[in-house]
């Protein structure tokens, strides 16, 4: 029986959040402090972070969000690669977005030390995205609207707010990690799947045509 790394993910990550909130130094250990990474060199915060989050609710919706996407993609790549360079990609796909999209987010604030980010949302970001290049057409309920979209369009949608609010940074969600998490996962899945691109475009044409 092969284990999901989806599942490994999950289990993971709420076990250490969970842990993380009732231990301050284990928690402060493994935040990303970009003040401390580039004084003590202590890298491994960008892995580490993506493995706490600030509360129930951001642990369930980004687990909820994790669980529903990375259903396609784990199913292909364990289909197209088999199962040891499936996972091995798989993990590539989501570790290496929470590690890429949170390297403007230490750039910026690299010499500020009282900023701290933490949440797996890089990596959940660059799932969705390669979910969205498989499947296109999946349907989506987005609050508050009534009705369901392309997952496509969502995609749209997601980016241009991703990035309008990064730049406003009018609230405490680091909107760039979501942004760029984004944007990794729809790169790395065209470097490892090429032809990918004419999947979507398949798919978006039988939809406007």
């Amino acid at each position: 029986m092969e284990l999901s790394p989806t599942l490994v993910m999950v289990v993971l990550t709420v076990g250490i959040s969970l842990y993380a909130w009732s231990n301050q130094n284990f928690y402060e250990s493994w935040v990303l402090d970009p003040y401390r990474v580039k004084r003590d060199n202590d890298w491994y915060r960008f892995v580490t972070s993506g493995f706490l989050h600030a509360d129930f609710g951001h642990l369930l919706f980004n687990m909820i969000a994790l669980y529903s996407f990375s259903q396609t993609v784990e199913y292909i790549f364990l289909q197209l690669f088999g199962p040891t360079t499936g996972i091995l990609y798989f993990l590539l796909l989501y570790l290496g977005g929470i590690v890429v999209s949170d390297i403007p987010t230490y750039l910026r604030h690299r010499d500020d030390p009282g900023y701290r980010s933490l949440g797996a949302s890089g990596g959940v970001s660059s799932i969705i995205f390669s979910a969205i290049l498989f499947n296109p057409l999946g349907k989506m309920l987005v609050f508050p609207l009534p009705f369901e979209i392309p997952s496509f369009i969502f995609g749209f949608l997601y980016l241009g707010y991703s990035y309008y609010m990064g730049r406003r940074r009018g609230d405490n969600i680091n909107h760039d990690a979501h942004f760029y998490g984004a944007l990794y996962g729809l790169v790395l899945t065209f470097i490892l799947v090429p032809r990918v691109g004419s999947i979507f475009w398949s798919q978006i044409q039988d939809f406007l045509f």
